[in-house]
């Protein structure tokens, strides 16, 4: 089975078009080393939560909205490949492409698919 990169983040509501091309762009560059896909999420229906949530996992302010994230990949060695190579690739830089939100609340991770229906 393949393997995916996830993400949750807070994006400002004023962003969101900022955010979508964002994502865009960083889908061609994803796709081109080795990423199946990649799809990003609107948050519409997201409850905050009294011991965890998705809004307190990220600080979410009121401004802002909660994204779900992620980009699935063949394998994880073809991951390990194409992050290394997307990161050092200078169309995805803060000055060329910079981030919408505030990336250090964003919460990450990769994952192994064990269930795929």
């Amino acid at each position: 089975m393949g393997y995916i990169d996830g993400f949750v983040l807070a994006v400002p509501k004023d962003n969101k078009e900022l955010y979508i091309k964002h994502a865009v762009d960083a889908a061609r560059i994803f796709k081109e080393y080795g990423a199946l896909s990649l799809t990003d999420c609107w948050g519409d229906e997201v409850p905050d939560g009294d011991v965890t949530s998705f809004p307190l996992a990220v600080k979410c302010e009121e401004n802002e909205v909660v994204c779900f994230s992620w980009v699935t990949w063949p394998s994880k060695e073809v991951r390990n490949e194409g992050i290394e190579k997307a990161m050092e690739d200078p169309r995805l830089s803060p000055e060329i492409n910079p981030m919408p939100f505030d990336g250090k609340r964003m919460i990450f991770g990769g994952f192994n698919i064990i269930v795929n229906e």
